[in-house]
């Protein structure tokens, strides 16, 4: 290790351990919103499950995603709970039902993080100075750096490596019936509305393993269709009544109107970094030639497929830190808090406990601020990066990404490997050519990309050998012939 990222590894570490600490003391000392309404013992509670579930949740993604293509023969008798888990991923359309569940998640994990250990207004800690307080506490720097590093991070760069380890157990599964229901539930099937609505104005079909509904399951999808629309109309009105009125956990500082301008700012960043890595992905796979003539897009790509292709892991790290500060933001924003004031539009106690928990504002974003921008972004790739704030979200990341802020996320994934005893899957079912020449090759079916999926960048590995990439950058022949053969496999 260089002397560079030992130091940025040092730091992190200790900023991660402070950050830990100072919020244990705010829920000790009832400086947080839910210890302050509740109990300390109830927040620990909710803080430590929620980080811990959302580990599985961004852990799980990277392994069924990543696996899909594997034959599941190879580890059904070895990875027996794993099996169980793709043989339910790896069919039909599952795949695609399961993210939509688990980007939900994701979301309320993060609200629920805000609710135990967000800061109440004038929160004091030790006698601490106030630019630090500022910093750690009002400007959620301690919880961000947390839910990173901790839930998200951590477990990506394990879980890209030691897919079948990560989810051969029954935590893993739950996880995945969770996202699943979530999903059936047709909380958020508004987004199957946007998705056909999106295929349409790019003039194409959505692509689905499945055959047509039948229907009665055609009447009961549009039903879910509906409803969800109309719980979305619902969140949407109590949020902004909240907002105007002041009802909300913001700052009692900030004025109604600065709040709304806030929340859609922030609704509209966070759908930006969702939707840029859906663009990334897809223009990943075009000629120079074809990514359009935009100077944005042009000086998006150039700095984003230069040098030696770290600039593509950096941007998912930064932008893992921006969406995360913008989603505890939001969460905050969108909290209702009526201040012992009547209950918003006389709802019955029950109803108004349901607006406090911020389960309305999760819905909303989950929908309106991630699924929908991302849909957006996988059918016109090319117009979403010619949008200049692309490319300055995107040296907003690189930069986040260069301080080493989150380089301890390394650190605690190394713990939980050795901790774990977490092997590579190469040990377990052997690498795609050595499982090829067993005639037990990968299937060919991969996870749908383009118009209307939600499929993401790879997290933190790259499949080519070193050597290819080396010859790609030495001869342009090779790497034109790849770049034709990837793009016939996407024809066939």
């Amino acid at each position: 290790m260089d002397p560079i990222t030992l130091f940025k590894s040092i730091y992190s570490t200790l900023l991660l351990i402070f950050s830990i600490v100072i919020i244990f003391g705010l829920i000790a000392l009832r400086q947080t919103n839910l210890s302050d309404s509740v109990h300390p013992a109830f927040a620990y509670f909710l803080f430590i499950i929620s980080i811990s579930w959302l580990t599985m949740v961004e852990g799980g993604q990277a392994s069924l995603v990543g696996l899909l293509p594997v034959n599941k023969e190879l580890y059904k008798d070895s990875h027996a709970k794993a099996y169980k888990s793709t043989a339910i991923t790896n069919e039909g359309d599952n795949l695609d039902r399961y993210l939509l569940g688990r980007q939900f998640m994701v979301v309320l994990v993060v609200f629920c993080v805000n609710m135990s250990a967000g800061p109440i207004g004038g929160a004091t800690l030790w006698g601490f100075p106030t630019w630090l307080t500022d910093i750690f506490f009002n400007g959620g720097l301690a919880m961000t750096l947390v839910t990173c590093m901790i839930g998200q991070l951590n477990s990506q760069v394990n879980a890209s490596h030691c897919m079948l380890d990560y989810i051969d157990n029954y935590f893993a599964l739950f996880t995945l019936w969770v996202a699943m229901a979530i999903e059936f539930s047709g909380l958020l099937h508004a987004s199957y509305v946007i998705q056909l609505t999106v295929g349409a104005l790019a003039g194409q079909p959505i692509e689905s393993k499945e055959g047509p509904r039948s229907g009665a399951a055609a009447a009961f999808f549009w039903f879910r269709c509906l409803l969800s629309l109309t719980i979305l109309s619902f969140c949407i009105a109590v949020t902004m009544v909240a907002l105007f009125d002041g009802k909300t956990t913001m700052w009692e500082s900030v004025p109604p109107g600065a709040a709304v301008v806030v929340f859609f700012v922030l609704m509209c960043i966070v759908g930006m970094l969702e939707g840029m890595q859906i663009a990334f992905f897809a223009v990943a796979k075009l000629q120079e030639s074809e990514r359009g003539s935009n100077i944005f897009a042009k000086k998006t790509c150039d700095l984003l497929y230069s040098g030696d292709g770290h600039n593509l892991p950096g941007f998912m790290i930064g932008r893992q830190l921006c969406v995360v500060s913008c989603m505890l933001f939001v969460a905050r924003v969108t909290s209702v808090d009526m201040k012992g004031e009547a209950n918003l539009f006389g709802v019955p106690d029950g109803v108004q406990g349901l607006f406090n928990t911020g389960l309305l504002g999760a819905v909303m974003l989950t929908i309106l601020g991630s699924i929908s921008w991302q849909l957006v972004a996988s059918a016109f790739p090319i117009a979403f990066l010619s949008n200049p704030l692309t490319y300055v979200l995107l040296r907003l990341c690189l930069l986040l990404e260069g301080t080493g802020i989150c380089q301890g996320a390394w650190v605690l994934a190394a713990i939980h490997k050795k901790i774990a005893n977490f092997q590579r899957d190469e040990v377990y079912i052997g690498t795609a050519e050595e499982r090829a020449k067993q005639e037990m090759g990968d299937d060919g079916g991969l996870p749908h990309v383009g118009t209307g999926h939600l499929v993401k960048l790879p997290g933190f590995s790259e499949n080519a050998p070193k050597s290819l990439k080396d010859l790609m950058k030495k001869d342009t022949n090779v790497k034109n012939y790849l770049n034709e053969v990837a793009e016939n496999m996407d024809t066939a």
